[in-house]
């Protein structure tokens, strides 16, 4: 009895020896789940754990299915996208700024929790257990607000109208610019009517120098002799043409 006693310990102590140990492997996130945000999936805020996620924070619920089979959660790698580029966050991390935990249930560590800031998009991720699973799925999720940066631009792109529409009345001194009636002195400088001396000229009235005067110089002394002397000539060469005409009438008879 001593001898099979001692037989049978040796023999189970060898099973236990050549019985292998769980090695940690990797498990993908659910391809379903990539590209997804807190926002588009299965809300559920009313989760204990999500007690303490801020307004601008989402959260997100992460677990490992599969049994004992599985293992637990060991480490989870996860990259999202801000809007700018990937982030990579990782669970558990205490140095970060994104809250994470670690639960376990029934003795096994399957379940996992982040905060991030709201809106960003759950991009792929990997996850180190002690067992075997060929993935691991985001359970549900609690959205936060994010903070909408758009207004902040808004207003300085709306102001600059208010300076180009506000240039156009500067801009449009027209009416002080046109100055035509006070520059147009066309009435004042059209003094033709006053420098157009030219009928007292003619008149050859006082005033004026000698050189005016021999443009316009009246009929007097030599000329008015001349012009009866012509006068005279007419009327006597008219009176030798009636006397000849008459001569040349006249028959004479034997």
């Amino acid at each position: 009895m001593a001898r099979a006693a001692v037989s049978t310990a040796a023999a189970t102590a060898l099973l236990a020896l050549a019985t292998p140990a769980w090695a940690s492997s990797t498990a993908p996130l659910h391809p379903a789940h990539q590209g997804s945000t807190a926002a588009a999936f299965q809300q559920e805020c009313d989760d204990e754990r999500f007690d303490d996620l801020a307004a601008g924070q989402d959260g997100w619920h992460f677990v490992l299915p599969g049994g004992g089979k599985s293992g637990s959660f060991e480490s989870i790698t996860l990259t999202f996208d801000n809007g700018t580029g990937p982030v990579t966050v990782k669970v558990p991390d205490a140095s970060d700024a994104y809250p994470d935990y670690l639960y376990s249930a029934g003795g096994r560590v399957i379940h996992a929790y982040v905060f991030t800031p709201a809106g960003w998009t759950l991009v792929d991720g990997t996850a180190t257990i002690s067992g075997e699973a060929d993935r691991f799925n985001l359970s549900h999720t609690c959205a936060g607000t994010a903070p909408t940066q758009s207004p902040t631009p808004s207003p300085s792109a709306s102001a600059s109208p208010s300076p180009s529409t506000s240039v156009s009345p500067s801009t449009s001194v027209s009416p002080s610019e046109s100055t035509s009636p006070s520059g147009s002195v066309s009435p004042s400088e059209s003094v033709s009517p006053s420098t157009s001396v030219t009928p007292s000229e003619s008149t050859g009235g006082s005033g004026g120098g000698d050189d005016e005067n021999e443009g316009g110089l009246p009929l007097t002394g030599v000329a008015t002799t001349s012009i009866a002397l012509g006068g005279l000539v007419l009327i006597g060469g008219g009176a030798l043409l009636m006397l000849r005409r008459r001569r040349d009438n006249v028959t004479f008879t034997s």
